[in-house]
């Protein structure tokens, strides 16, 4: 049972950051869409080793290739490569596991930690609140609707830049705060 609460705690955190900050600040404007169409498969991995993400990888870009209800999946890790330099160095791992299923152009792997850091970035620069989720996300993004959204956004290439300048604006303090915000139990119909 302390499992399952666990899961559902990851899960409704990770939940209220897509809410709060990709949506509620527009980071992603194609992202509301998916998630009022309940397109958003949050799942988290019980793995422990780089080895048994991978196969939580594997099964979920199979599950993600076979059924078309799903658009996109956030695999949650929280006991695995908990240090971004660990995660960034997976994520050629990653890319290597796509190229050799043939998976590379039909799914993208987008990257989210806690500690993200863009390159020449310190690790409290606000920029980086783009990218930092309650805990480590594996996005797996199909490539055909990547394009198609991309392609029908008006300045689709100027996103990252609008991300940035707008997290600037709020400050690295607010934005921490904000993300503080999503560790809170979200109260369930019937909570007094």
């Amino acid at each position: 049972m302390e499992d399952i609460l666990n899961r559902k705690q990851i899960i409704d955190s990770v939940r209220q950051w897509v809410e709060t900050m990709v949506i509620g600040l527009n980071l992603c404007p194609f992202a509301k869409d998916e998630l009022v169409n309940k397109r958003i498969r949050f799942t988290v991995s019980e793995a422990t080793t780089e080895e048994d993400l991978l196969i939580d990888l594997q099964t979920e870009l199979a599950l993600l290739g076979s059924n078309e209800a799903i658009e996109t999946t956030l695999l949650i890790h929280p006991q695995v490569l908990r240090g971004f330099y660990d995660y960034n160095q997976f994520l050629n791992v990653v890319d290597g596991l796509l190229m050799e299923t043939g998976l590379e152009g039909v799914f993208q792997i987008a990257s989210f930690h806690p500690d993200y850091q863009f390159g020449g970035t310190e690790p409290g620069d606000a920029e980086n609140y783009t990218n930092k989720p309650p805990y480590p996300i594996l996005h797996l993004l199909r490539e055909t609707s990547l394009e198609r959204a991309i392609a029908s956004y008006p300045d689709a290439g100027k996103i990252p830049e609008r991300n940035i300048t707008l997290m600037k604006e709020m400050g690295a303090e607010k934005l921490k705060a904000l993300l503080q915000t999503c560790f809170k139990q979200r109260k369930q119909p019937g909570d007094v």
